[in-house]
């Protein structure tokens, strides 16, 4: 065979992994010198005894001035990438929760901290903290996941039903199968049912409820039919502060207008239609308000509105002609006497026609809060009403590229709605659970407010809701100095000292947003109640340490 012919077979047999011989051989490294030598003239030296070849320094130089030559500059950079992507930021899990991590890795390697463990108290992550799953819910999602189990005595009979009706909604009986864009039919039902229910016997459609990827699908779905617009005609988006990233990070990402109105912490956080107004006004002058986004309970702040707050937020929105979005994915969570949720809907029909024939609302629930905690299953829903019919097509189609919501989520949401009634053998231990984690939740927020307003330089509003707690932190000037040198808002320089000296990982208040020249930090009151003492004592001891640093 001519040489240049044996070179070349050579050369193709290592490109593809392989010696001389057919054998495997060094792969994409010999196949890279194979390549360069060829094309500098050079010959290998021959085969090893495995088969593999000898290249020459020669030869692995070409390779190494070929690899630099055939590098050329990356398509998607920094620079060229979506600037609406980047503008994107989530606090919750932002750069404290990256350190955290890497200071869980040093722990792992046996690097000595100040601390044993980083306490996660970042996010409302129920589960994560030690939260129990409620059994009747497992069971349910169990049994479609896997419906042998439906002939075992191991299940009652009212998850086995709740199961069989869900199966019957899915395609072929599997959970397995796609599922109608806006979600199973008999679940939706059942959420129409709940909602009816729930509201005193306010009517609610099925066909207003669609399904969703826990809350943040539908809220990001929503603001994406409705944003719109060029220059001061682009849409504005109200809300409050603070607020959940979620809804920065969306309007960023939308390239829509974020229009701030702030809730009042001398009063508990609450919610004042002057302030709305006084938002609405200034907001005009550059963009075209028409979303008004209300969180209540609220996150991070933990106020519940009460009636005549909803029914003035209401007004104005009916006066302003806004797009009303309610986040009410704590709507269990509520803990301080003479504190009730009332959702907006049942407000709004309550109203009369006027009011409930013409403005539009959307509201959520989810699988992630409450009493459930299923964070993982992404479960969730929205109802839409007073939507345009034809509005309401682009909607249905927007989801659809989606495909569908998790059907375990789907089927996890229909249990959060359905769950057993009195005279269903499930009833009482279901109820004994959910009891359980609520009333704990209502120690654990009393014993959060209280330890914290022991502490000089910090003061916490009552919890009267949610899973979090908002403190407002004192900062010396001489920190605030030290934060500015090293680049970094005073409450994320605050909360990475926190983290790096206790292993307690929290939220910078700056992440959520908060009045200029105030300071504040979210924490959740999810873990166990003695984690929890343990926990706020070493705030307590951090903070005074701080406070002697910089005074």
């Amino acid at each position: 065979m001519h040489r240049f012919a044996l070179v070349a077979r050579q050369t193709g047999a290592l490109l593809c992994g392989r010696g001389p011989g057919g054998s495997r051989g060094g792969g994409s490294d010999t196949a890279l010198l194979g390549a360069a030598s060829v094309a500098a003239g050079r010959q290998p030296r021959g085969p090893r005894r495995d088969g593999t070849v000898r290249w020459s320094s020669a030869a692995k130089a070409s390779a190494v001035n070929i690899n630099e030559k055939a590098s050329r500059e990356k398509i998607l950079t920094l620079e060229s990438m979506n600037p609406q992507v980047k503008a994107v930021e989530y606090a919750v899990r932002g750069p404290i929760v990256l350190k955290a991590g890497e200071i869980e890795k040093e722990l792992r390697k046996g690097i000595k901290k100040p601390f044993t463990e980083v306490i996660k108290a970042n996010i409302g992550d129920a589960h994560a903290m030690g939260q129990r799953p409620i059994t009747f819910l497992r069971q349910v999602v169990a049994l479609c996941t896997y419906p042998n189990l439906l002939d075992s005595p191991s299940f009652p009979e009212d998850a086995k039903k709740r199961a069989r009706r869900i199966l019957q909604g899915c395609g072929g009986n599997s959970l397995g199968s796609y599922t109608a864009s806006q979600g199973i039919n008999c679940i939706r039902e059942d959420v129409a049912s709940y909602i009816e229910r729930r509201d005193g016997g306010v009517p609610a459609d099925p066909d207003n409820i669609y399904l969703t990827t826990g809350a943040s699908d539908g809220i990001s779905a929503i603001l994406k039919i409705l944003v719109s617009g060029g220059g001061k005609s682009r849409t504005g988006v109200m809300i409050p502060i603070p607020q959940y990233p979620l809804y920065s990070a969306a309007i960023s990402e939308l390239d829509a207008i974020q229009v701030n109105y702030y809730l009042d912490e001398e009063n508990c956080w609450a919610l004042d239609v002057n302030e709305l107004r006084r938002a609405l006004n200034e907001a005009k002058a550059y963009c075209n308000p028409k979303v008004l986004c209300i969180i209540n309970p609220g996150n991070p702040t933990g106020q519940v509105q009460n009636r005549k707050c909803i029914e003035d937020v209401i007004h104005f929105a009916w006066e302003e002609k806004l797009f009303l979005l309610a986040d009410e994915v704590y709507q269990d969570n509520v803990y301080s006497e003479g504190c009730q949720f009332h959702s907006f809907k049942k407000i709004l029909y309550e109203m009369g026609p006027e009011y409930y024939n013409n403005v539009e609302l959307a509201s959520f629930h989810s699988t992630s809060k409450g009493y459930m905690g299923e964070c993982g299953y992404r479960g969730g829903y929205m109802e839409v009403i007073n939507l345009h019919p034809e509005i309401k097509g682009q909607l249905v189609k927007l989801l659809s590229v989606r495909l569908c919501p998790p059907v375990s989520g789907q089927a996890a949401m229909d249990i959060v709605v359905n769950p057993p009634v009195p005279g269903e053998e499930s009833y009482a231990q279901f109820i004994k659970e959910k009891e359980s984690v609520l009333n704990n939740l209502a120690k654990k927020a009393k014993l959060t407010e209280d330890m914290f307003n022991k502490i000089p330089g910090i003061h916490c509003n009552p919890l009267q809701g949610a899973m979090y707690a908002f403190p407002r932190i004192f900062i010396p000037s001489k920190a605030i100095e030290e934060a500015k040198a090293h680049k970094m808002a005073p409450d994320m320089f605050y909360c990475m000292k926190l983290l790096e000296e206790t292993g307690i990982c929290v939220v910078p208040g700056s992440g959520f947003g908060q009045r200029e020249g105030t300071h504040h930090f979210r924490m959740t009151i999810l873990p166990p109640v003695e984690k929890l003492k343990i926990l706020l004592e070493k705030v307590k001891d951090f903070h005074i340490k701080f406070l002697e640093k910089y005074a």
